[in-house]
């Protein structure tokens, strides 16, 4: 499969490290240009490529940078992306970081901001997951106890995508519901890092609450 990942902080390097190991054909880009991702590129394999460049072809395109750099993303990035393309969505709203985005903290979520941004539907997932997990601990399809992370979006089609690139990389997934629920798994609620099993991720799911989320952002 051909996947794009714009951002290479430690989400989209460990993921390029990831599918790249597993057969897929990777371009990475960051904000700096592919001259700064020579050492990432040497280890893995994969193509890195400018941001603009990222998607052309891509059946899976990922997008992990921090909240407040999305309407930096160039425009149009996602053009040439192969038709029906499912974007992922890894980004969490940190105001002490992206600084205070009124919308959301009126309450528009904060994956249907990055989707006006990039005029694109998304699907999120990988938001609460520890970089380092994704090289250490995933497992094989049927392993007991095998991690979950939650997965939320409105195609079912590029959810399920998604879901089956999840179950490669070695973690079980739950359907978290449409984007409109994909507060459930923002920071400051139960499944927020969770490294449970997909039984343990349904709990934290369903004891989620609007509030301790406000209570987090304040």
């Amino acid at each position: 499969m051909k996947i794009g990942i714009i951002g290479a902080g430690n989400i989209g390097g460990n993921l390029t490290r990831r599918l790249a190991a597993l057969g897929h054909e990777v371009s990475v880009a960051n904000s700096r240009g592919p001259h700064t991702l020579t050492a990432l590129a040497e280890e893995t394999g994969a193509k890195p490529v400018a941001a603009s460049d990222a998607a052309n072809g891509a059946q899976v395109v990922v997008v992990t940078v921090p909240l407040k750099a999305v309407p930096d993303l160039p425009a149009g990035f996602l053009d040439g992306a192969a038709e029906g393309a499912a974007v992922i969505d890894t980004g969490n709203y940190y105001p002490q970081r992206d600084g205070r985005i009124a919308v959301i903290e009126d309450g528009l979520l904060e994956s249907r901001w990055t989707e006006l941004h990039i005029g694109h539907p998304v699907i999120k997932a990988f938001n609460g997951t520890y970089a380092q997990d994704i090289l250490d601990r995933g497992r094989p399809r049927g392993t007991g106890g095998r991690q979950a992370l939650p997965v939320a979006g409105d195609d079912p089609r590029a959810k399920q995508v998604v879901r089956d690139l999840i179950d490669e990389l070695g973690f079980d997934t739950v359907d978290s519901g449409g984007l409109d629920d994909s507060w459930r798994q923002q920071p400051g609620t139960p499944v927020y890092g969770s490294r449970g099993d997909a039984d343990d991720i349904a709990k934290a799911l369903s004891e989620a609450s609007p509030e301790r989320t406000a209570e987090w952002r304040a």
